[in-house]
């Protein structure tokens, strides 16, 4: 797989994990994905940082333990024109700017976010990093899901500081979610593979699929005040590592379950922070 070397504005490209032991970060998320670490802080820092590879490319990273104003489980970054300007965009439609934004480097400059519901994201005004090298590949991010108590507010509210559009439809019989797009991501894509469209209409993707960036479900009855992000990982085989994540200590949240697209479980790591699991299924498959 060819590593990724740009995103466009308003694309989520990075992801990263802050826990309170950040050995025991790596050694989990080594056995279960196969993930390296290249260390990027200095030892007398007061929180190491290390970024995630597979096959000699960056997926992410992990680090701890965590500062004030770090997220509690997986923060997904959005890729952004400037963070000092989106922040106070946020900000003007009713988000929070939680910490930043601050520069690390030469790499780039980031913020965390609250949005209207409390739920964080961060950006990222990439300089010499882009963001992740290697998705959608098994042991790779996938996607990201906003899980909101108000799916149209939260569909306004990141239309007005990402651009981002939002289409409603059933994933799965009785399932409703929301599907985030941003506007010639198809495009951009289809420029380093031109087969991508036709790819996802021989597997009856969603319209407007080649354009999706995250995935957003409904919070009701006692998780209305839950807003949160979520993270899902590509993986080979759903039910090897559902079982692997299990034998390393996580705790199951959703057992497996198929969509018309996937197979997947839901899981909390050894810390207590949550992933999805997911296996693509095609619909002929």
């Amino acid at each position: 797989m060819e590593a990724r070397t740009s995103y466009p504005a308003g694309v989520p490209c990075w992801l990263d994990l802050t826990q309170a032991d950040p050995d025991r970060t790596e050694a989990f998320y080594a056995d279960l994905f196969g993930w390296s670490y290249e260390v990027r802080t200095p030892p007398d820092a007061p929180m190491t940082y290390a970024y995630a590879l597979l096959d000699g490319q960056t997926v992410g990273a992990v680090g701890g333990p965590p500062q004030e104003g770090d997220p509690t489980g997986w923060a997904t970054y959005v890729s952004v024109e400037s963070a000092d300007a989106t922040a106070a965009l946020a900000a003007a439609n009713g988000g929070t700017v939680v910490s930043g934004p601050d520069a690390v480097g030469p790499a780039g400059r980031f913020a965390q976010l609250r949005d209207p519901h409390g739920a964080s994201i961060g950006i990222w005004e990439p300089g010499e990093m882009a963001g992740a090298q290697m998705v959608n590949a098994p042991g790779s991010w996938n996607f990201s899901e906003l899980h909101s108590p108000d799916p149209d507010a939260s569909a306004a509210f990141y239309a007005a500081v990402f651009g981002w559009e939002c289409d409603r439809f059933e994933l799965s019989p009785g399932e409703v979610t929301w599907l985030f797009r941003m506007p010639g991501y198809g495009s951009f894509l289809a420029e380093s593979d031109p087969e991508i469209r036709e790819r996802q209409a021989a597997a009856e993707a969603p319209g407007g699929f080649d354009d999706a960036v995250a995935w957003m479900m409904p919070l009701d009855g006692d998780d209305r005040d839950d807003a949160h992000w979520t993270v899902t990982f590509g993986v080979a085989d759903a039910d090897a590592a559902h079982h692997r994540a299990l034998s390393l200590g996580a705790a199951e949240v959703t057992p497996l379950f198929d969509t018309a697209y996937t197979r997947a479980s839901v899981v909390r790591d050894p810390q207590g922070a949550a992933l999805t699991l997911s296996e693509y299924r095609p619909p002929d498959a």
